[in-house]
């Protein structure tokens, strides 16, 4: 898959907080926290869980997260 972000940061879920309609994603990269706001559904399809690697994708406008 070819994508136009550029800023890749690997990191590990330290923290997934999840309502109905939205998800907040804490990473630790190093250290340091990265936070991501994203949908509910998007945590389900992506099987996402405290403890896996991921990748943030940072644009100038949003964070997005790959596993």
């Amino acid at each position: 898959m070819k994508i136009s972000g550029r800023n890749k940061l690997q990191g590990v879920v330290k923290e997934i907080i999840k309502d109905t309609v939205m998800a907040k994603v804490i990473l630790d990269y190093k250290g340091d926290e990265i936070v991501a706001v994203i949908t509910a559904d998007s945590i389900d399809d992506l099987g996402l869980k405290v403890g896996d690697e991921v990748t943030a994708l940072i644009k100038s406008t949003e964070v997005m997260i790959i596993k």
